[in-house]
C-alpha cells in the first residue's frame, strides 16, 4: 500500500482509555512522515514509546514488521486491543525504550513520539502526565532516542522522531550529529497551546520558553547513518 492510497483507507480504529496517550496532532504530522517512508514486508519497524500503538498499526498497514515498546502495562494492553480490532500483526514489548529488545537487535525503521513538555520537576513515575512530562527541558527521554539510535538502526535504517520546539530542534540535530546520524527536519506544523502548556504558562514564561507567545511549533526529524 502506497501512502496515496493510504490517506483514502479506512481509518484505523483507535481506542485510547484514560492513561494512555490520545493520538494528536503530533500523532498525525508523524504519521504523515512515516506514510512517506518506503516500508515492504521485509522492514522491520520499531516503534518506540507506542502509546495507543496507532502508528505501529500504521506501520503494519504499510506492510512492515513492526514491534511495538512501552514502559506503561496499560498501553501495551490497549496496543494488543487496538491491533486485534484492526486486524493487524505487531509485535509488542513491554520495557524502557530499547531496554526492552534483545541484545543485538536492528532495525530498517525507527519511530518514536515520546514525552516531550517541559515540566517543573522530574518526570512522573506513573500517572496521566508520565505519557507528555519529560523534565525542565523535556528532553528526558529526546536525548535518549538520540544516543541509543544507532545501535538499534541498521547501516541503512531511519528515525523518525516528532516534538516540540520548546525542547530545542538545533539540541536535537546537534545531539544526533554527535550519535553519528545525520538529521534535518522533513515536517512541521505551528498550533496554539494545548491545554497542559497553557496550565503552566506563567512558568513557561519565567523560563523564556513561552516569549513568542502561545503557540507551538511540532517538527519530525528525519535521522540516518551519516
Amino acid at each position: 500500500m502506497t501512502a496515496d492510497s493510504l490517506s483514502a483507507a479506512r481509518p484505523l480504529r483507535c481506542w485510547a482509555p484514560r492513561g494512555v496517550y490520545t493520538p494528536q496532532a503530533d500523532t498525525r504530522l508523524l504519521r504523515r512522515a512515516l506514510c512517506r517512508e518506503r516500508i515492504t514486508r521485509d522492514t522491520d519497524v520499531l516503534d518506540l514509546g507506542t502509546g495507543s500503538g496507532v502508528l505501529a498499526m500504521e506501520a503494519a498497514r504499510l506492510g512492515g514488521r513492526v514491534t511495538a515498546v512501552d514502559i506503561s502495562w496499560r498501553a501495551i494492553a490497549v496496543t494488543w486491543i487496538n491491533a486485534l480490532l484492526n486486524g493487524q500483526r505487531l509485535r509488542v514489548r513491554h520495557g524502557d525504550l530499547t531496554a526492552a529488545l534483545p541484545g543485538g537487535r536492528r532495525f530498517d525503521l525507527v519511530i518514536a513520539n515520546p514525552p516531550y513538555v517541559p515540566a517543573p520537576g522530574d518526570a512522573p513515575p506513573r500517572g496521566l502526565a508520565r505519557a507528555w512530562d519529560a523534565g525542565a527541558d523535556g528532553r528526558m527521554l529526546i536525548d535518549r532516542i538520540c544516543d541509543t539510535a544507532p545501535r538499534v538502526l541498521r547501516p541503512t535504517g531511519t528515525l523518525l522522531i516528532v516534538h516540540s520546539h520548546l525542547c530545542g530542534t538545533g539540541a536535537t540535530l546537534t545531539r544526533l550529529a554527535a550519535a553519528g546520524l545525520s538529521a534535518q527536519v522533513v515536517e512541521r506544523t505551528r498550533l496554539p497551546f494545548g491545554q497542559v502548556l497553557r496550565s503552566r504558562l506563567d512558568w513557561l514564561r519565567e523560563r523564556g520558553l513561552a516569549a513568542d507567545g502561545t503557540t507551538e511549533e511540532l517538527v519530525v526529524i528525519r535521522a540516518e547513518h551519516a
